[in-house]
């Protein structure tokens, strides 16, 4: 435990991490408590619903995810952070999608991994903290355990749950992303952030496969990111032609999104473009070998899909696209892949474009 501090220190200590956490690239900091009743009960409706699909881990955690103190004993405060991580040098969004031949990755995932950027950020803004006024107990989450983040940054100020059920800030858009340092510091806590969706839904009609059921609700087993990164099975076949040229994640919902007229792209140069992956061609990618994917991947958020499934992805994708000779190629090489799920994937994709099995 730290020793006792005078609320005029913690003031000091909150002042003093908000400066640190500017110098380290991020966008925002604040401090929220640890009580998410509401939340919990909403998380627990909608695991009940079964709408987090096959994410087994969401019922394992049980309340852990709702309460911080049990996940992490001693939390008092969780200090909510936000950077943008949309790589500046990307390809318009709109372009890519538009153009069935080429890959459209999450404008996230085009850089370095934003896991390890933010946790090593994380875990530099506690040690120099750690250094100003000796030990204090804390540890950094990226979306690496069972953590509420949203409604955390929410209630640290750091922005409203959107309708489509990402955070919003009014002056940064939606696209960036969330890190957390759980610790024992009794710091002053911010205000949360007010809901300004107003009458707006422009983010529901615009998700290609209806997965934002009713404002602030996701079934994720609808969802692009969750079908592309996260399920580890075959795609719904009904919902493969919906994917369109999406290979990992999606951002439709947050592209349409009026206040994204706000969003900045990073600052950090981990995040800029790797591997002319903001608009490769389907058909390129989808001939890299797995020694490829594996040298071509390493540091990015695309290495937890897992070779498989990023054909798997690809072929969905192959299935959509304008039918040419290179595209049928590409598929007619993937035919025999050792791979079931591959080579089902494959089958379907050819049959769009009719051609027999």
């Amino acid at each position: 435990m730290p020793r006792a501090f005078t609320s005029a220190e913690l003031e000091a200590f909150r002042a003093r991490l908000a400066q640190l956490a500017a110098e380290l690239g991020f966008d925002q900091l604040g401090v929220a408590g640890i009580e998410l009743p509401a939340d919990e009960a909403n998380l627990e409706r909608w695991i009940r619903e079964r709408r987090h699909g096959g994410m087994r881990y969401m019922e394992r955690h049980g309340r852990k995810r709702s309460r911080p103190a049990e996940l992490v004993p001693g939390t008092v405060r969780v200090i909510c952070l936000r950077m943008a991580a949309t790589a500046p040098d990307a390809a318009p969004a709109g372009g890519v999608l538009a153009d069935g031949s080429r890959a459209y990755v999450a404008r996230y995932a085009l850089g370095r991994d934003y896991h390890k950027v933010l946790r090593s950020r994380l875990a530099r803004l506690a040690r120099a903290l750690e250094r100003e006024i000796g030990p204090f107990g804390y540890r950094a989450f990226v979306d690496s355990g069972p953590v509420m983040e949203k409604p955390l940054a929410r209630n640290a100020g750091l922005g409203w749950i959107g309708k489509h059920t990402n955070l919003i800030h009014e002056r940064a858009g939606s696209l960036f992303m969330l890190g957390e340092l759980f610790t024992d510091l009794p710091l002053p806590v911010d205000a949360p952030a007010k809901d300004r969706c107003g009458s707006c839904s422009a983010c529901i009609p615009a998700c290609p496969t209806g997965a934002i059921t009713a404002p602030y609700q996701l079934d994720a087993r609808r969802c692009i990111s969750y079908l592309t990164i996260e399920h580890h099975g075959p795609v719904p076949e009904a919902l493969r032609p919906a994917i369109g040229n999406r290979i990992f994640g999606c951002d439709d919902c947050q592209l349409v999104c009026p206040w994204n007229k706000f969003a900045r792209t990073a600052s950090l140069p981990e995040f800029r473009v790797r591997q002319g992956l903001d608009a490769a061609g389907l058909v390129d990618l989808f001939a890299w070998t797995e020694a490829e994917w594996q040298r071509r991947t390493e540091g990015s958020a695309l290495r937890r899909l897992g070779y498989r499934r990023w054909l798997r992805n690809l072929a969905v994708a192959l299935g959509n696209a304008p039918k040419s000779d290179a595209v049928l190629a590409a598929l007619g090489s993937r035919r025999d892949a050792a791979d079931e799920m591959v080579r089902e994937h494959v089958r379907w994709a050819l049959a769009r474009h009719g051609v027999s099995a």
